[in-house]
């Protein structure tokens, strides 16, 4: 699991050019949007493709989304349960 979540911080990292930051950088409990990361709607979708891209999982609820983008941990409990790559 521990793998999983830095393979994920750097996709993150590197999808969404965030070239100032580290994994370490990224708490594994803080939110992603607004106070945490202080990521946006466009960012959002972003995070969707590289979910579909890198493990095969395609989101199509928004309310889905906002329970999966929650923060690292919770991207993390999702992509092992429901990836198909």
């Amino acid at each position: 699991m521990e793998d999983l979540k830095l393979e994920l911080k750097e996709k993150i990292i590197d999808a969404l050019n965030l070239v100032d930051m580290t994994p370490a950088d990224i708490e594994d409990d803080a939110p992603i949007f607004m106070e945490g990361l202080g990521l946006d709607s466009i960012d959002a979708l972003e995070l969707m493709l590289l979910m579909e891209k890198n493990y095969g999982i395609r989101l199509s609820n928004p309310a889905e989304g906002k329970q999966v983008f929650k923060s690292i941990n919770a991207m993390v409990e999702y992509i092992n349960a429901n990836r198909t790559k």
